[in-house]
């Protein structure tokens, strides 16, 4: 299965996923990139700062995979198209 790695980008700092997940496809790592996303919100409370981040999904090449906005992930998942 490929690798995914999920990066943050908080404006111009990026906060690195040195592990990864591996997952079945990129419509996978989607559905983990919200929920990761829904939870940090969640235990962090919404900030300013989070609600402009994006996780930048990686594969095992560094090639940018998707980049899920956090305001993104507070959108009813009926209501957003996966990339």
């Amino acid at each position: 299965m490929p690798r995914y790695f999920f990066n943050t980008r908080i404006g111009t700092e990026l906060v690195a996923d040195l592990e990864g997940e591996e997952l079945r496809d990129p419509d996978r790592a989607w559905e983990v990139a919200r929920a990761m996303i829904k939870e940090l919100l969640k235990t962090e409370g919404v900030q300013d700062s989070l609600l402009n981040a994006v996780l930048e999904v990686t594969d095992d090449e560094g090639e940018i995979v998707l980049e899920f906005p956090f305001t993104e992930a507070l959108l009813d998942a009926s209501d957003v198209t996966k990339h």
